[in-house]
């Protein structure tokens, strides 16, 4: 692996162009080249690592990048809605880390030109979340690269406060259990809805859990039935990339 140093000073020009392009998006020169080389390497394309435990391509920094992402949308929202219930801050937190909505901030940012991946196979071009990914990956490599601070400014500055309207996220309240039940009778699969538990006299939270074809698929709760299965419904469609 090459060090940032090295990076820095390549002459090869699809370095010079990745490098050109982070700046671009994030507004700074990338000190480690590597790391956003590794955030934009689809699992299509991956590399055999040293060690031969695993093939190296930007799943793991997706996977740091989502829980940076949902954190610092977390503390945004939860200063922006004083007021507002964990339900209410969830379900918007959901739809603004949601599969579709980044891989739409993705191909506005120009995410999708970067992308590395093997067009040859038919799975690859068919994965709707393959630029969202990406993103999610690109996040933590900002965060190796930059630390903390940077990334908070940047996520909230160039992403949560450019691409997304609040107020028409907040009032865009599709129903969840409709669409799920919509998918439900698309693809011929029994669906139902259980309450299978309420809280106690003091905290009435309930859990509701949706089932196809018999077998639990997700879990849901809120302070009344319906939010409860509107949540499980909610995540259901982000399992299946639906909305």
């Amino acid at each position: 692996m090459l060090s940032p140093i090295l990076d820095f000073f390549s002459s090869d020009p699809k370095d010079k162009k990745l490098k050109n392009a982070i700046e671009h998006i994030i507004g700074e020169n990338p000190s480690n080249l590597t790391l956003y080389r590794l955030a934009f390497m689809h699992a299509s394309v991956s590399k055999e690592t040293v060690s031969k435990s695993y093939r190296e391509s930007n799943e793991r920094l997706e996977f740091l990048g989502d829980s940076v992402l949902g954190m610092i949308t977390a503390e945004y929202l939860f200063k922006k809605f004083p007021f507002k219930d964990e339900g209410f801050l969830t379900e918007i937190r959901s739809r603004m880390v949601s599969r579709e909505s980044l891989n739409v901030v993705a191909r506005k940012m120009g995410i999708d030109k970067l992308v590395e991946y093997d067009g040859n196979r038919k799975t690859v071009l068919t994965r709707t979340s393959m630029y969202g990914d990406a993103f999610e990956a690109l996040i933590g490599a900002i965060y190796l690269d930059k630390g903390f601070r940077f990334t908070r400014s940047f996520i909230i500055k160039k992403i949560l406060t450019q691409h997304f309207d609040i107020e028409t996220v907040v009032s865009n309240n599709p129903n969840f259990k409709s669409l799920i039940i919509e998918w439900a009778q698309r693809e011929g699969k029994a669906i139902r809805f259980d309450i299978v538990e309420e809280g106690s006299k003091h905290n009435k939270e309930f859990t509701a859990t949706i089932f196809v074809a018999e077998e639990a698929f997700s879990v849901g709760q809120g302070y009344s039935k319906k939010k409860a299965e509107q949540t499980a419904a909610m995540k259901a469609c982000e399992k299946l990339e639906i909305s």
